[in-house]
């Protein structure tokens, strides 16, 4: 049976899925930030969030991961049974408006069959709209083959979404609003998502756009406030920009953050944003080539109980073992991410181990 037909069989019950699983404890409000009560209230009986940021191996980006030639539900399940041994309990994935705006019935089939394999995998989903990372010249993002990896170089072909073009328009941001509430519309009740985040890394390389960006961001906060989900809403840290901080900070109902930095670099970031008196969740971390390492951090996050959700599962084509900086074809150092080879067997027995211990998986 082919990924198409997998998910229409899906979408007749789809849209009575998110009311079904609706949180009555934590009532949707018709607009404005969360209260930090409200926020804190999210939180009580929820679990310590220990999870990962998910690239499935054969996508080089957020295109492949949903365009309908490389969407890959059975691919998607067998790394979430390697997620789910590991004890993680959720999973941030990207999405991408170019696979929207190609054909919004597909890519929404594709997201809720997504969620159903995450549920089925007892993960909880926290989806990414807008996103301008991007590590090649190429700066807005094409449907069709996708750039192939370039040797030595991590990260080579991903994409924004929905690219600089349309950043930078804002003749064309009320087909981004269309997207933003037609997705979050049909899951605002939905438990099976734990929380949105709206933007990640707003204003990467794109510095003199950078006041776009944050316009970007001001309007995905309200466009989603206007349809009110019982989730909440963030949007991350991540460069130390202090207009972007005081914008998401003022915005977002739980505090997220990027932190790609040693032990100390943690607990600092920790530290500053857990005085903001809110649930906060690191969103990426992991880079053993700067000592962010599992060894290190990852007991840090437990016993702070602040959520952590670290950079890569299994490594593909997103070449997340080496560098993003420049071609390096002659890295000797330790993988920067990624927990599994393409084989599934682990890069470290011991990281195997410790994630174990901390999810409270090991014997």
């Amino acid at each position: 049976m082919t990924a198409r037909m997998l998910i229409a069989t899906s979408l007749v019950l789809a849209a009575a899925i998110p009311a079904a699983m609706g949180d009555s404890a934590v009532p949707a409000e018709s607009s404005g930030r969360w209260t930090a009560e409200r926020a804190k209230a999210w939180a009580q009986g929820r679990p310590w969030y220990c999870g990962f940021n998910h690239v499935p191996a054969n996508a080089a980006n957020d295109v492949e991961i949903w365009m309908k030639d490389t969407f890959s539900p059975e691919l998607i399940r067998s790394e979430f049974k390697l997620a789910t041994d590991l004890g993680f309990n959720c999973v941030r994935i990207f999405l991408q408006y170019k696979v929207y705006e190609d054909d919004p019935g597909w890519f929404l089939c594709a997201f809720e069959k997504y969620l159903e394999l995450a549920h089925e995998a007892k993960l909880e989903v926290m989806p990414v709209f807008f996103d301008d990372c991007t590590f090649s010249p190429r700066r807005d993002p094409h449907l069709g083959r996708q750039d192939d990896p370039m040797p030595g170089w991590g990260m080579w072909g991903w994409v924004p979404s929905p690219g600089y073009t349309m950043v930078v328009d804002s003749r064309t941001h009320w087909k981004l609003e269309r997207y933003v509430k037609d997705v979050i519309s049909r899951h605002k009740d939905d438990r099976r998502i734990f929380a949105w985040d709206l933007y990640n890394e707003p204003t990467f390389k794109i510095e003199e756009y950078a006041d776009y960006s944050l316009e970007l961001v001001r309007k995905s906060f309200r466009w989603a406030r206007e349809v009110a989900p019982s989730q909440p809403l963030t949007v991350g840290t991540w460069n130390g920009n202090k207009k972007l901080e005081d914008l998401v900070h003022a915005e977002s109902d739980i505090i997220t953050f990027h932190c790609y930095g040693p032990a100390a670099a943690t607990r600092r970031k920790i530290a500053a944003d857990s005085r903001m008196g809110r649930p906060v969740i690191c969103t990426e971390w992991m880079m053993r080539n700067t000592g962010c390492t599992i060894q290190d951090v990852l007991g840090i996050y437990k016993e702070t109980g602040v959520g952590c959700m670290l950079w890569g599962l299994v490594n593909g084509r997103t070449q997340t073992h080496v560098p993003n900086a420049k071609v390096n074809l002659d890295y000797k150092g330790p993988w920067v991410t990624d927990i599994f080879r393409p084989d599934h067997t682990p890069y470290d027995a011991r990281e195997i181990e410790l994630i174990k211990k901390a999810t409270g998986r090991a014997p």
